[in-house]
């Protein structure tokens, strides 16, 4: 087979998803690697641990990054759960990362109450800490399903921090229509939080934590999130040389953007 021929035949199988079983990787971005399932989630179903927790690398990624001064700790759902599940909590402060000296800290809450099943659960919910001014605020999109976790999680928190904090169960935020939107009312709570509140006021003045008047389409939340796996995906098939494709390089991982 001729040289061309042979690239844009590896192309474009490299390029083809309908091969992929559902646990196959689809897509590798630094320390998050979705499955093809991870993918049928965004666009229909429930979300889940794994695409929350690429939700949060991206946003550390492309929106943290870009504010080096920036305290703002984004906990991932297997490290909330931990922390919810451990009767020590204190045990903990060694693997997790330094809350004490953070500003804000975004926790996605899970209904799981299971230890040996730490990505169970039926519904996420949000709890964003203020660290300075020692209080959590609770959004859930299904009031007041997740409240008893949430306070839990805020428990425990406590005692990592070593002090206490109020706990204020925001009633005025935007309610779902379904029983499959809850992952993607946080994933947009988080966004809308970070990028339109937190990051845009200085550190030391007031910030409105409150979604009251806010309204979500949780269908183009979807999209946008879809969206932006797609072009990670095609961005990270870009970065392999024509030889590495015919040499079948990468051929048994998934596109990848980061450090290996």
């Amino acid at each position: 087979m001729p040289i061309r021929e042979a690239i844009r035949d590896q192309m474009s199988r490299y390029s083809r998803t309908d091969t992929l079983g559902p646990h196959e990787s689809y897509l590798s971005y630094h320390d998050v690697r979705l499955t093809k399932n991870d993918m049928a989630c965004l666009k229909s179903d429930w979300i889940n641990d794994n695409n929350i927790s690429f939700w949060q690398e991206y946003l550390e990624r492309e929106e943290l990054s870009r504010h080096m001064g920036s305290a703002v700790i984004l906990l991932r759902p297997s490290m909330v759960q931990a922390i919810k599940m451990n009767p020590n909590p204190e045990e903990l402060e060694g693997a997790l990362p330094d809350l004490k000296n953070s500003s804000h800290i975004f926790l996605p809450i899970n209904d799981c109450r299971r230890v040996d099943d730490m990505e169970g659960g039926s519904h996420w919910s949000l709890l964003v800490v203020s660290v300075a001014d020692r209080i959590a605020f609770h959004y859930d999109s299904m009031s007041p399903s997740n409240c008893t976790e949430a306070q839990i999680v805020h428990s425990k928190l406590q005692k990592i921090l070593g002090y206490s904090m109020r706990f204020a169960d925001l009633k005025d935020t935007p309610q779902q229509d379904n029983g499959m939107d809850c992952g993607v009312h946080v994933c947009w709570a988080m966004k809308h939080l970070l990028v339109r509140r937190l990051l845009v006021v200085e550190r030391q003045k007031e910030v409105d934590m409150s979604l009251a008047g806010k309204k979500l389409d949780a269908a183009r939340m979807r999209r946008e999130m879809h969206k932006i796996c797609e072009a990670l995906r095609k961005k990270a098939n870009r970065s392999l040389s024509p030889m590495q494709r015919i040499k079948g390089e990468g051929k048994d991982y998934p596109p990848r953007i980061g450090n290996d």
